[in-house]
């Protein structure tokens, strides 16, 4: 008979792999972005939330503070650096006041994350303790990542369209938030059933609302293909007129 603590270490394992691929669900709108040189109307509320949760989880994790969450510290950590670079590539393709408004917030989270950091580890002197204050924090901050994207669905239900609402972000959202539910559940942690229980909401939510928005979007794109299209038609129509104008101008010369 399996152990609970072999089954939490696998569906451990099995939420470290699909946090890993939450963490590179936004890849398709960075080479969107990339490509158009632009960041559009995409925002980095979701990945600022989700680097300054990541900053919080990998503290809890480690042993200092909760011992026996390799599995928490470790993809946690990953989330970091691929938050980071996220970050640099939207600094790069977004407009100055943008750019000012995402580099001050980092700095807020570096500077939230230090002096955290050391208050807990001069104040607080038990694993118990430590664990109880960062904890509670986790939970505020994991919720404000899940959340993070109803500013998104904000828009998505004002505009009915789901462009700016990534698929495989939301999927992945959901599929993280019931494998770290079931992690937690398995050894109770309430730190970490509690703002995945709630993550697991949230993306069903984002998957309703894009199953819901998800036909209206594709006659938007469709109907803005057309109006450029049509554009195009005119411009190329009208040229020749110009060309004819300019010559007969120069005969009667």
């Amino acid at each position: 008979m399996v152990s609970a603590d072999a089954a939490r270490t696998v569906v451990g394992i099995i939420g470290n792999l699909i946090s890993f691929f939450l963490f590179l669900s936004p890849v398709p709108t960075f080479v969107r972005i990339w490509k158009k040189g632009s960041v559009e109307q995409y925002s980095p509320v979701p990945y600022l939330a989700t680097l300054v949760n990541c900053m919080v989880w990998t503290l809890y994790g480690l042993p200092i503070v909760h011992p026996d969450s390799t599995l928490v510290w470790t993809i946690n950590g990953s989330g970091m650096v691929i938050e980071v670079v996220y970050i640099i590539l939207f600094l790069i393709y977004s407009d100055k006041k943008k750019r000012l408004m995402v580099v001050l917030v980092v700095a807020v989270e570096i500077i939230f994350l230090g002096v955290l950091t050391a208050l807990v580890l001069t104040l607080a002197h038990t694993h118990t303790k430590r664990s109880l204050i960062v904890g509670i924090i986790c939970i505020a901050f994991n919720i404000m990542m899940y959340a993070a994207p109803l500013t998104v669905m904000k828009m998505v239900i004002t505009t009915k369209s789901v462009e700016y609402m990534p698929f495989f972000l939301s999927f992945a959202s959901l599929a993280n938030g019931l494998a770290w539910t079931a992690y937690a559940l398995i050894r109770f942690d309430p730190f970490i059933t509690i703002p995945n229980g709630l993550g697991t909401v949230f993306g069903l939510a984002q998957l309703l609302l894009y199953a819901t928005y998800y036909k209206s979007t594709q006659r938007q794109i469709a109907e803005r293909k057309g109006r450029e299209v049509n554009l195009s038609e005119v411009t190329i129509d009208d040229e020749p007129k110009k060309i004819g104008s300019h010559t007969n101008q120069n005969s009667h010369a």
